[in-house]
């Protein structure tokens, strides 16, 4: 993990320079961030990126168990 320390005002460029991370403001313990970064390229906060991970994980286990249940219906061997 690189650590940086940077003030209101600075950033910093990740990549080829096409991401920027700018220190907007700095109120007591919070620090408020300004991110720009190509259209496509998705940007999320930890704590949400971490339920849409959770999410994915349960629609695929629903998934392979509706093609189990689908290929007992048609009588089917394994469909895995």
């Amino acid at each position: 993990m690189l650590i940086l320390t940077r003030k209101a005002g600075q950033s910093i460029a990740i990549g080829d320079g096409s991401i920027t991370v700018c220190v907007m403001e700095i109120k007591g313990r919070q620090v408020r961030l300004g991110i720009e970064a190509p259209p496509d390229t998705p940007i999320h906060r930890q704590e949400i990126f971490q339920k849409i991970v959770e999410s994915n994980k349960e629609s695929v286990a629903a998934a392979a168990q509706d093609l189990d249940m689908l290929s007992d219906l048609l009588g089917l061997e394994d469909a895995k």
